[in-house]
């Protein structure tokens, strides 16, 4: 598997499986900077996910994850970044078309809605789907031209 580079964030919801995911991403090779929230204590999303979502925009990492209760606060968070392509996923088959047909390069999962294990399978599966390309380009230039 190819070894990505990973901004990672989240709130006081997600962070229990932030610890989880970025545990997984590190012990596979992954290069990953955590953007916060360090705790459970509560907290204000954007906060941590915008940053995240920045430094991927910027170039600076390859994929971002995003976590919260649902997921949803942090996608918007996430999608008012010029060139993000966030999607929330709660399951495998989210995550590959959140890849291949959107060329998403930040995810956006809810702890709240999904088990640990889903989370982790959900987060592997999208690492390793890639963007198809074709009919698929010609929307993603439409979306980036509004």
């Amino acid at each position: 598997m190819k070894k990505f580079t990973i901004a990672i964030g989240s709130d006081h919801a997600g962070f229990a499986y932030k610890e989880k995911v970025k545990a997984m991403l590190f012990a596979e090779g992954h290069t990953v900077r955590d953007f916060g929230t360090n705790s459970d204590a509560p907290c204000d999303y954007p906060d941590f996910i915008r940053p995240v979502a920045e430094a991927v925009a910027r170039g600076e990492f390859e994929r971002g994850i995003v976590l919260g209760g649902s997921g949803n606060g942090e996608a918007i968070v996430a999608n008012r970044v010029k060139g993000i392509r966030c999607g929330v996923c709660w399951n495998e088959q989210l995550a590959v078309w959140n890849r291949s047909h959107n060329d998403g390069n930040c995810l956006s999962l809810g702890q709240r809605t999904i088990t640990e294990e889903e989370a982790l399978k959900i987060v592997r599966i999208w690492l390793l789907s890639n963007f198809e390309g074709g009919r698929h380009l010609a929307r993603i230039n439409k979306i980036d031209t509004y």
